[in-house]
């Protein structure tokens, strides 16, 4: 009778772990939509905020840079953040700070205020996601972490491709601060569960902070990302990029020194002796950049390559949103069956090839077949996606979880913001290649930069054959299912 209850007792306790472990992943997965949704959805808002600022719309590009360079600054220090203070106290703050400042963005009246307000909503944004993965990384098993990881990704392949039309929708039938207040419940409903059912037992840890890491860190990633974006942007100084980029680098090779001689560094790099970890983050950075320049470049090819209007061109990329969605339904079946290597290798390849199809579309394509290509890129990039993601934790023991997310989320965040800066540079020079100014593209200058940003995709498949066939596979089930 003692047995039966002490069985039962402990069903109900592991029963009530696993629930509260889904409830997490799913706070997480919406935190992330949230601040993922907020980067992307007000670029088809800024005519109407430009109108309300009394300001050209191009000046408001300041907005969406400096919320990406904030990113890029604080993501370094959220591990020690968390660590110090603890994964539910910073992830509560980091919501309540970017539910504020989303509620202080909409309730702007000049550029000035709106670039403070977007500063410190990247503030909150930087704290948020790496902090939230290590949240679920505490509370979910191995063997469940592909789900877990299949789960938070999806925003970030969402919400750039629902954000602009999401924008549009908004500000045509309402006004551009609903696009920020609309935070507000979602905010307060997740501070609420955040501090719920977020354990806050044993998970602080007081080290000294690396002011001089966390210095060279934001250096190299604002100057780098800065110059990417100069490059691809049409009349900026070539010497300027060029300036931001060598500095950049050196900060950073510099930050690369200082972090493995640090005793207590702002990012802990043991994570890249991990060989999952170092081919995710390596090859994986590569892919994040070509597909992050997808949901850039698709939008502008329809409507000022093919004459589309905003609406239109909205619905027609949509079908990038259903291929993400679709693939999700049979990810992990996938990934059981064949494992790791062999999904990287076969499904990257498929992910540059749907890329390349991109640039056959012209403006007399049948738009079945344009659905066809983009529904097929967006369930490659998917699986692709969530594969990467799952194999750079596949490895890592619990104690390097804290760094290697925060180096994850840092390399993650910017390479994602290089993905539209890799879009506008390949642009650039496809207008350069085919002998005209960058301001009036061509439908032939969308087609070959699709092929630039499709060899990209292939260059990022060449880290994959390193991985051990059996590679990860405690995590995907892969070697039980051949047993």
């Amino acid at each position: 009778m003692s047995d039966s209850s002490s069985d039962s007792c402990s069903s109900a306790t592991s029963e009530g772990a696993s629930q509260s472990g889904s409830l997490i992943v799913t706070l997480v997965a919406a935190a992330f939509f949230m601040e993922n949704l907020d980067g992307t959805i007000i670029a088809t808002a800024l005519p109407q905020m430009a109108r309300s600022f009394h300001i050209h719309p191009v000046d408001l590009s300041i907005g969406i840079t400096s919320y990406l360079l904030t990113l890029a600054v604080f993501i370094p220090i959220s591990g020690w953040v968390a660590d110090r203070f603890g994964v539910r106290t910073v992830f509560t703050g980091a919501l309540a700070v970017f539910t504020a400042a989303s509620v202080l963005c909409g309730m702007t009246n000049g550029l000035v205020e709106f670039t403070a307000a977007r500063v410190l909503q990247g503030l909150g944004g930087a704290m948020m996601v790496p902090v939230g993965r290590l949240a679920v990384l505490r509370v979910t098993s191995k063997d469940n972490l592909m789900r877990a990881i299949s789960v938070i990704t999806w925003p970030g392949l969402v919400a750039p491709v629902i954000g602009p039309p999401l924008g549009g929708l908004i500000t045509t039938y309402s006004s551009w601060r609903w696009i920020f207040y609309l935070n507000l419940p979602l905010g307060l409903i997740g501070m609420v569960l955040a501090w719920r059912f977020i354990s806050a037992a044993g998970e602080t840890e007081k080290r000294p902070f690396d002011a001089l890491g966390f210095v060279l860190c934001g250096v190299a990633g604002t100057a780098v990302m800065y110059a990417m974006e100069l490059i691809g942007r049409a009349g900026a100084s070539w010497g300027a990029a060029l300036a931001f980029l060598a500095v950049g680098l050196a900060a950073g090779a510099a930050a690369c020194v200082h972090l493995q001689r640090a005793a207590h560094p702002v990012m802990d790099l043991s994570a890249f002796r991990i060989k999952t970890f170092a081919v995710a983050t390596g090859g994986g950075s590569l892919f994040r950049i070509s597909i992050s320049a997808v949901p850039f470049l698709v939008p502008l090819m329809f409507q000022l390559g093919f004459g589309m209007n905003a609406f239109r061109s909205g619905l027609l990329t949509l079908a990038i949103f259903a291929g993400n969605l679709s693939m999700k339904l049979v990810t992990t079946p996938t990934m059981k069956r064949f494992g790791f290597r062999t999904v990287l290798l076969v499904n990257g390849t498929l992910a540059a090839l749907s890329l390349g199809a991109i640039s056959l579309l012209t403006p007399t394509t049948p738009y079945v077949w344009i659905l066809v290509v983009l529904f097929v890129s967006g369930l490659a990039r998917s699986l692709q996606f969530t594969a990467i993601n799952t194999l750079s934790f596949a490895d890592v023991p619990k104690p390097q979880m804290s760094g290697a997310s925060t180096l994850s989320s840092t390399l993650g965040q910017m390479t994602m913001g290089m993905g539209v800066a890799a879009g506008a540079i390949a642009l650039r020079a496809s207008a350069w290649l085919h002998g005209h100014a960058a301001q009036s593209v061509t439908p032939a200058d969308f087609s070959l930069a699709f092929v630039l940003v499709a060899a990209l995709s292939v260059i990022a498949i060449v880290d994959v054959f390193g991985l051990d066939p059996r590679a990860g596979a405690h995590v995907s089930g892969h070697q039980r299912r051949e047993a």
